[in-house]
């Protein structure tokens, strides 16, 4: 088991989980949308805004594809990608997939009105269909967590899993 994905809804803790998780196994941590704001040079609101959500959806499904062949790596996917059948199907293959899972009030609690996520322009209601239709995708995954543990709890939950299905080091 050479590679991590984390998937959940968004603000669910998978790029602070995701590189607490990478400093206890010595590993790297990869964020998808930040190799994708590398890559175009602009932020993802404006990717949404001067590109659109259908042409942000195939990049990320590309720069997935790209870090799924690398090793030794946590990467944090976005909210999303982690919702997208074709995405689990590769993560899956490639290695451990954690669903962070995240309550619509404590999403709406650590979120707020955060201005760098479009998708947070639409209603409550909206939201929470969000929510509730990208969990069919995510409750694929190998591994659930509720998302409102404390970080290092959450490492130690995916670390206890890990040692279950495969010999690894103790960490310090």
């Amino acid at each position: 088991m050479n590679r991590i994905f984390l998937v959940g809804f968004m603000c669910s803790g998978k790029s602070s989980v995701g590189k607490a998780l990478a400093r206890k196994l010595g590993w790297i941590f990869l964020d998808v949308d930040e190799e994708i704001q590398k890559q175009e040079k602009m932020t993802i609101p404006e990717i949404f805004q001067k590109r659109g959500e259908p042409y942000f959806r195939r990049l990320e499904l590309e720069v997935l594809k790209d870090l799924s062949n690398k090793e030794k790596v946590v990467i944090a996917t976005g909210g999303g990608l982690g919702s997208n059948p074709r995405a689990m199907d590769i993560m899956k293959e490639k290695g451990l997939v954690v669903w962070l899972d995240v309550a619509f009030d404590t999403f709406l609690k650590r979120c707020g009105k955060d201005p760098n996520r479009p998708l947070l322009k639409k209603s409550k209601e909206d939201l929470k269909n969000l929510l509730i239709e990208r969990s069919k995708v995510y409750s694929l995954a190998h591994l659930r967590v509720e998302a409102s543990k404390e970080v290092d709890a959450i490492v130690e939950e995916v670390l206890s899993f890990l040692k279950s299905k495969v010999k690894i080091p103790d960490t310090p």
